[in-house]
């Protein structure tokens, strides 16, 4: 069984997702990726050790992480000692970051190169299933399939699914205002953001048959100093600091993502919500 005190880390050596991509034309989070972040997520680690406590992850459980990207969130998972965790994502170079993660009898631990929307994964077969950061990025008919997946894998009574997502604010934000800002994170990360309001979020898991039963909101400061220090430690975050100024395209690309989510503060934030299926809700 996993204890807290084993090393779950992945190793340095292996490969990051989009590391043979111009730095002008990647996504952002791949950028921020070769420039040595690991958290990756809008409410940081923060709001990851706030998910995970919800869902209160124990050795009888059966985990899935839907788009587990670098593995940042996998040794926080196996620290609490699941029966098994199971890492989904569909690049290949994080199969394999996400493949080289060990830990002791008799937890079980595999990554699967799939879909979040089509694991390939047999029905009820996860007793906890959770994703970050990749709810935003996708069109809405996607972001259905996702949760719609996600309560297939869960086992009917006692199973539990969480996000951890960027939101906009306040619920009844301007639809106007929020088209801009929406185009502005495209035009930042190049890639295409869809964060939704915290009523949005509650709407998308009720019309997939959850209930939410805790929320929790947090700013989302991804790349505000105080922010990268308490997520990557004052060493790495130095490192990260020291690569950008070495490399004039991806510090030009980290200032005007930091600039569109300054510009935009009182409007984006980080959201987590846990979830049970509505048949099993008390």
């Amino acid at each position: 069984m996993v204890t807290a005190g084993h090393d779950h880390s992945l190793p340095e050596n292996t490969p990051t997702p989009g590391a043979g991509l111009d730095a002008s034309r990647m996504p952002g989070h791949w950028l921020l990726a070769r420039l040595g972040k690991r958290v990756l997520r809008p409410g940081g680690l923060e709001l990851t050790r706030w998910m995970l406590d919800a869902l209160a992850v124990g050795p009888d459980d059966r985990v899935v992480e839907l788009a587990a990207g670098l593995g940042a969130t996998a040794p926080l998972t196996l620290a609490r000692a699941p029966a098994a965790y199971t890492a989904v994502d569909r690049d290949p170079a994080a199969v394999a970051r996400l493949g080289a993660l060990t830990a002791p009898e008799p937890a079980e631990i595999r990554a699967v190169r799939a879909d979040a929307a089509d694991t390939g994964l047999p029905d009820g077969s996860a007793t906890v299933v959770y994703g970050e950061a990749m709810l935003t990025m996708q069109p809405e008919p996607a972001k259905r399939r996702v949760v719609r997946e996600a309560h297939r894998l869960l086992a009917g009574a006692g199973g539990r699914y969480a996000i951890h997502e960027m939101c906009l604010l306040p619920d009844d934000i301007d639809p106007a205002l929020a088209a801009r800002i929406t185009a502005d994170l495209h035009d930042a990360i190049h890639v295409g953001t869809r964060p939704l309001t915290p009523a949005g979020w509650n709407e998308l898991l009720a019309d997939a048959g959850f209930t939410v039963t805790a929320r929790r909101t947090v700013p989302m400061a991804l790349l505000e100093p105080r922010r990268l220090v308490a997520d990557e430690g004052p060493m790495r975050a130095l490192g990260i600091a020291g690569h950008a100024l070495r490399d004039p395209s991806a510090r030009r690309r980290v200032l005007h993502m930091r600039r569109v989510f300054r510009r935009h503060r009182h409007h984006l934030g980080a959201i987590g919500l846990l979830a049970v299926p509505t048949t099993s809700a008390r």
